[in-house]
């Protein structure tokens, strides 16, 4: 695509932003896979809202058609489709996209968006590599987007009616928190064989990173292959705890962080581990231990150490337990729910108020960090840190 037309349609569509409570939200998706679809099903569930799906654009064909015969169906209009995002993102007819693409392509296609001036919500991981993840940190910061990560725990209710009790003071000073997803499946495996390499648009997969011939395994898993494609289970997982810590602890950047790991079980090709622990230290003295495990399904842990008690984010109570303090809680108490609107329903509303998002780019680049740091740290073998006053891993 010619740079001149794409800046000129940029422009244009940059003026298009919505601005009124009764002006028609334009939407482009970016990815119709699983999740994809996904946010397809919650935009038709909002569709009073006023908006449309106006393109879609995946590179494999059934995805493609099947994203457009939904929204169609869904929202009373048909969408343009294409493979090519740049195609949808020089489109005047789209004011903010969905990105839910393989997770290697979120911060090269959120870049664009944003420079396209296209508002955006991008799946998580925000990133998963930091050079990108970086890039489209700065590009965002850099614009007037609202843009809005994946991250769906900020928007659900007894998320946010925990986070207020730690940031309330209620645990003291925390100084533990455990995280721990247990499966007994080898996740991310899907059947490959029959794919037709006529029905994808092999190329722009690659998104000028990957220099691979048709592989239809990495197309249907791309869960399952290391550094190309993904970070393995620090983004794939990981994030949605990990973006708690920053919101619940008022702490965006890990200082150091270790991990250990590897494929233990299910030898299928995979390069992403079954097996996977890491470490993480913050600024405000705490440490963070994340595991997972898809060899045993063993149970789910997510627990909150401090001070005067524990938090136990699985069976939502919070109490004394573990603290000799005076000031140690001294009741269990069940954490309700706060009422409130659904992740997707919040960004819509930002994109008319122009209002920070519930897990805005700090977020996202937040957990991105954090995730980027655990993976390198286990391809690596080394101790990776972060200087967050220059934005650079050590």
């Amino acid at each position: 695509m010619n740079r001149r037309f794409f800046l000129g349609a940029a422009t244009a569509a940059s003026a298009l932003s919505v601005s009124g409570a009764n002006d028609r939200i334009n939407i482009g998706l970016i990815g119709t896979g699983g999740r994809g679809m996904d946010h397809v099903n919650d935009l038709i569930k909002l569709k009073d809202l006023n908006l449309a799906v106006t393109s879609v654009c995946d590179v494999y064909r059934p995805n493609r058609e099947r994203g457009a015969a939904a929204t169609a169906r869904g929202l009373g209009v048909t969408p343009h489709t294409t493979t090519d995002y740049r195609e949808l993102l020089a489109r005047k007819d789209v004011d903010a996209v969905i990105i839910a693409t393989p997770d290697f392509g979120h911060p090269i296609i959120l870049k664009a968006a944003v420079e396209a001036g296209k508002d955006a919500y991008v799946e998580k991981p925000f990133a998963t590599t930091f050079v990108e993840g970086k890039a489209a940190y700065l590009a965002v910061k850099a614009s007037r987007q609202v843009v809005a990560a994946g991250t769906q725990r900020r928007s659900d209710g007894q998320y946010m009616a925990a986070q207020a009790k730690v940031r309330g003071g209620a645990l003291g000073k925390v100084t533990r928190i455990e995280f721990s997803m247990n499966v007994q499946a080898p996740r991310w495996k899907r059947p490959a064989e029959n794919i037709d390499p006529a029905d994808v648009d092999w190329k722009m997969f690659q998104l000028g990173k990957l220099e691979r011939s048709f592989d239809p395994r990495l197309l249907r898993e791309w869960q399952l292959f290391g550094t190309e494609t993904t970070n393995g289970i620090p983004g794939l997982w990981m994030s949605h705890y990990i973006d708690l810590v920053a919101w619940y602890m008022d702490d965006p950047y890990p200082s150091g962080v270790v991990s250990n790991g590897g494929v233990y079980l299910w030898k299928d090709g995979r390069t992403t581990s079954d097996v996977f622990y890491t470490l993480l230290e913050y600024p405000k003295e705490f440490l963070v231990a994340f595991s997972m495990t898809l060899t045993n399904s063993a149970g789910i842990r997510n627990m909150w150490f401090g001070t005067r008690g524990t938090l136990d984010c699985e069976k939502w109570t919070i109490s004394g337990e573990g603290s000799s303090m005076k000031d140690k809680l001294q009741t269990e108490t069940k954490i309700e729910p706060l009422v409130t609107n659904s992740h997707m329903h919040d960004f819509l509303e930002c994109l008319r108020s122009r209002k920070t998002p519930r897990a805005d780019v700090e977020a996202g680049f937040s957990h991105a960090v954090a995730g980027i740091m655990s993976a390198t740290a286990l391809a690596n073998g080394r101790r990776m840190k972060f200087d967050r006053a220059k934005l650079e891993l050590v």
